[in-house]
């Protein structure tokens, strides 16, 4: 079997869609109660796909990105998940780890109609530690009423994702993401202590967290950007903070996108942290400052804010004032900061699908000697594909050795086949750029299955390391198999070859 990308006529669309067996789905039943597996068409269809853009186009051309689910199944509890995994070794069922399904990369799209696991039902704060700055919670809790009851006792996790109404805090772990305060305060990485977990066997996982160990490598960052195929996370204890005393939002306008990398880069490695650090190119740029008289002869947009006590917030803004205007910056209206603040937590992609475009994001990570050249590199190869291709590239996870290059591409309105075209191969030139000026390519989305095709060339040995823990706990490759450029299951969809096309 082999997807098709686009129905017509003569050929409708069609899916693959296994159903569970009979005595499988008894036995899940026999776990979860009735209500809480779901096998109905509707049910299945909903559970398809992920954020994926490229899932979404599939969708406008009448095709599914993958298969169907052969049902999903919602567990309560830690106990329940357990006998889950125990049922699906029996049964030889693969399963797939699902938080709120706001991935961009096809980390849980079904390959060959595997069960869903969805674990929002495991949704609470078990207990917050004001001795130790701490927070446990079930992974399964959306990251918007996490924050909100954090911020209900005085607190923040410190970890702002666009994302943040639509994830859970386990699906942040998962794919090793970031928030929108990563340059003061880290990635989720930084602020995981430690967490629980059940493996593919149905063997129960724990890393302790406490303040640094010596005892090996670390387990906790071997399921941390796993993306489900090393188990399950069913728990988090995470750092908290105090909500900050003082906050000041700033504006700069700089004469050229080097003087504003170079002053970025000041900041950081001169100690200063301000919570968000964001440096727009030319073209993003121009979207947020139309009728500010700054930039003019500025034309490159940085937003700064300085958050915590009052005394460090405004030191900070001191040094980063002092460091933007040696490279010859101005002070700016404040107006796209108060902007962004209202819009923060917003996706701008909608108007543009509606539309007809092909928009997509793409994240990669690079040091400060190479990030200039990686921009313009990748701003000529996506324009050279097409005289309307849209290419535009920010910068906001900023760190004394580099930073987070953001960038968003748009293919017009053209007939499908030719946009994926464009689309893979825009993609492709990204990637590869990125790897050949040493470079990651990806800093907070993850990989899924999109990116497994350049995961090799950045990984070498060590995705062969990954692929024998993989064969070790989960010999038959029941956990999200295909995905972080592991092994697919037998009869899976091709993937990325002719799922590309």
């Amino acid at each position: 079997w082999r997807p098709t990308l686009q129905a017509t006529e003569e050929r409708p669309a069609t899916w693959r869609a296994d159903e569970l067996p009979p005595a499988a789905a008894q036995a899940l039943r026999a776990i979860v109660g009735e209500q809480h597996l779901l096998d109905s068409p509707a049910d299945r269809y909903a559970y398809a796909r992920d954020r994926l853009p490229w899932g979404l186009f599939q969708l406008r051309a009448g095709q599914l990105p993958a298969t169907l689910p052969a049902a999903i199944v919602v567990p309560a509890s830690r106990d329940e998940l357990v006998a889950l995994v125990k049922a699906a070794n029996r049964f030889k069922l693969r399963l797939i780890p699902f938080g709120a399904g706001s991935g961009v990369l096809g980390g849980t799209l079904p390959l060959s109609c595997e069960v869903m696991v969805d674990l929002k039902r495991m949704n609470r704060i078990l207990a917050i530690d004001e001795i130790d700055g701490t927070v446990r919670v079930q992974a399964g809790m959306n990251g918007g009423q996490f924050e909100a009851a954090l911020v209900a006792r005085g607190y923040t996790a410190n970890h702002l994702p666009q994302s943040i109404h639509m994830s859970t805090v386990g699906g942040w772990a998962a794919c090793r993401g970031a928030g929108q305060v990563s340059s003061r305060y880290g990635k989720i990485e930084d602020i995981v202590l430690g967490l629980d977990a059940v493996l593919p066997d149905g063997r129960l996982l724990e890393v302790r967290p406490v303040a640094r160990r010596a005892v090996g490598p670390s387990i906790k960052d071997l399921m941390i950007g796993s993306e489900g195929v090393f188990g399950f996370i069913t728990e988090l204890t995470l750092r908290i903070g105090r909500l900050p005393e003082f906050e000041l939002g700033k504006v700069y306008a700089f004469p050229s996108l080097q003087s504003g990398f170079d002053a970025m880069r000041e900041i950081v490695q001169r100690e200063g942290r301000p919570s968000v650090m964001r440096l727009y190119d030319a073209p993003e740029s121009a979207q947020r400052t139309a009728g500010i008289a700054a930039f003019a002869e500025r034309p490159i947009l940085a937003i700064l804010k300085f958050s915590g006590p009052r005394v460090l917030a405004q030191a900070e803004a001191t040094l980063a004032r002092d460091t933007c205007l040696a490279h010859n910056a101005v002070e700016a209206d404040d107006a796209p900061y108060r902007h962004w603040e209202e819009t923060r937590y917003q996706s701008y992609s909608i108007k543009w699908q509606t539309a007809g475009y092909c928009m997509d994001t793409c994240e990669v990570t690079g040091n400060w000697h190479a990030l200039p050249q990686m921009h313009a590199r990748m701003h000529d190869a996506v324009h050279a594909l097409h005289p309307e291709m849209h290419f535009g590239a920010h910068w906001s996870h900023i760190y004394p050795e580099g930073a987070c290059q953001y960038m968003t591409i748009r293919v017009p309105p053209m007939p499908h086949a030719d946009a994926m075209a464009l689309h893979r191969e825009a993609w492709s030139r990204m990637e590869r750029i990125c790897l050949e000026l040493g470079g990651s390519i990806a800093h907070h989305h993850g990989v899924g299955v999109f990116r497994n095709e350049w995961l090799r060339e950045e990984l070498g040995t060590g995705l062969e390391m990954l692929q024998i823990l993989k064969d070790g706990i989960d010999p038959h490759n029941l956990l999200n198999p295909g995905k972080v450029g592991l092994r697919a299951a037998a009869g899976a969809m091709a993937w990325p070859k002719e799922g590309l096309r």
